[in-house]
């Protein structure tokens, strides 16, 4: 597929345009510069053309350690990977010195460049448009990002500059086979799980976890921007890449602070931003510092993450810096039950993203915690053990009166949910319900992700016929 790389100097609409392109508001906008800092990329289209499109930080002249410095070597980075730039330019407040120096940059990659003068519906633009001349890159393309204007002429000139042949897909996938049902001994179809489906991942923690780090490990190559600062990422930046032959496409999203501290607009769109990746994902991997872990914040992005209904896995960043190992180990497995109960069971491993080390168990308890959270088991087998489980402890009478349990029922997966059908749910107890769950997770190997479980009224078959006397 087609890469295409939208380029440009701070605050020109470079986020704007993405979103138009990919169809959804999907990279941060506001009226301040530099909200963009990690390469974003999405499937664009425009008119008849499919592509992959990568909104980049602001080009800025800074030193190579400097974040700016750091956030302009992603982006020549993008420069490079991509089939065609992008040039973004403001025809409303015109050229500047820094449109010319990295017009000049674009030139000396000799790679394919599009003019783009945007906010060419504002009232005096002609002046800025006319100036792009200048800069040397052919005949600039007037567009408005933010109202849609000018997207025909923007598709003519990037054909003209790659050709349609570009665009054309090669083939198209074999239809898949038919798929075969087999059926347990209860005559039940059984569901097996497919390791071969790609993997849905967030990344998740308090800010300076090493969130960015960890995933930049995964990938092999420094695609996030790091640093000692805190809160550098901003955007939910998706990231795809393979695991033993399988897909994986991992968020890395943006630090969440308490709600109390969260207080400029753009840290709010940024934590917003990390939740929507959340509920998208399927496993979710909490980023703890294990220099200062379970914090009250850790607690709260664990609590809700299960409230979610996602897949969590505990991750102990920073594993390189502990000294006395053992000791520690047995600290953190201890305040996990205790902290954690409602995710009894969950798998936490110990890593290092500045080394690598325990990447590959990560990425197995990974898999292994998505194969619990896709479990399915069947009614029989689940009558049988809420048989025996209410023989073992029968639900407490309410008024002298005992709460008959009648049957129970998986209704759906990810996460398991089941229907327990009894003849006053009102009168059965949380701690009641509590002891189901965890006969749940003991009996079927649940441990460790969110199970729900809904009451629901039996019908009384005599509740509609008049008494005699």
């Amino acid at each position: 597929m087609v890469t295409i790389a939208i380029i440009g100097r701070p605050n020109v609409g470079k986020s704007t345009l993405f979103n138009r392109l990919v169809g959804r508001k999907l990279a941060l906008v506001d009226d301040r510069p530099g909200v963009t800092r990690d390469r974003r990329e999405g499937e664009a289209t425009l008119q008849d053309l499919e592509f992959r499109v990568i909104d980049t930080a602001g080009l800025e002249e800074a030193t190579a350690d400097s974040l700016e410095g750091r956030m302009r070597a992603q982006t020549e980075r993008a420069i490079d990977d991509a089939d065609l730039s992008l040039f973004v330019v403001d025809a409303k407040s015109g050229m500047t010195p820094q449109d010319e120096v990295f017009g000049e940059l674009l030139r000396r990659r000799n790679k394919p460049v599009v003019l783009v003068a945007n906010k060419s519906e504002a009232r005096g633009s002609e002046g800025g448009f006319y100036d792009a001349f200048a800069l040397g890159l052919g005949d600039p393309c007037a567009i408005s990002a933010e109202h849609g204007e000018g997207m025909a002429d923007l598709r003519d000139a990037i054909v003209e500059k790659l050709g349609l042949s570009a665009f054309r897909e090669e083939g198209e996938d074999e239809a898949d086979g038919e798929e075969t049902i087999e059926f347990d001994e209860d005559g039940e179809p059984i569901q097996r799980y497919d390791a071969t489906k790609p993997l849905n991942i967030a990344i998740v923690g308090r800010p300076n976890a090493g969130k960015s780090t960890l995933v930049n490990r995964f990938l092999g190559e420094d695609r996030l921007l790091t640093g000692p600062e805190a809160g550098i990422t901003r955007d939910s930046i998706s990231v795809e890449w393979e695991w033993r032959g399988r897909k994986v496409k991992m968020f890395d999203t943006a630090g969440m602070r308490r709600r109390a501290r969260v207080e400029e607009k753009l840290e709010k769109l940024s934590v917003a931003d990390a939740l929507r990746a959340m509920r998208f994902a399927e496993v979710v991997i909490i980023v703890l510092d294990a220099t200062v872990p379970f914090e009250k914040q850790d607690l709260s992005i664990a609590d809700l993450i299960s409230r979610e209904g996602r897949a969590p896995v505990l991750a102990f960043n920073k594993w390189d810096l502990i000294e006395d190992r053992q000791a520690l180990l047995a600290e953190l497995r201890e305040k996990t039950d205790r902290l954690l109960p409602q995710m009894r069971g969950v798998k936490a491993v110990t890593v290092s993203g500045e080394t690598g080390e325990g990447l590959d168990r990560l990425m197995k308890a990974v898999t292994e915690t998505h194969e619990i959270w896709n479990k399915r088991v069947s009614t029989a087998k689940l009558n049988q053990w809420l048989e025996r489980m209410v023989a073992h402890h029968p639900p407490p009478a309410v008024a002298g009166r005992r709460v008959n349990i009648k049957y129970i029922t998986q209704v759906k997966t990810r996460p398991p949910t089941f229907i327990l059908s009894t003849s006053r749910p009102e009168a059965v107890g949380t701690a009641y319900m509590r002891y189901l769950i965890n006969g749940l997770r003991e009996q079927f190997g649940m441990t460790g992700i969110p199970i729900r479980i809904t009451m629901r009224k039996s019908d009384n078959p005599y509740a509609h016929k008049a008494k005699k006397f």
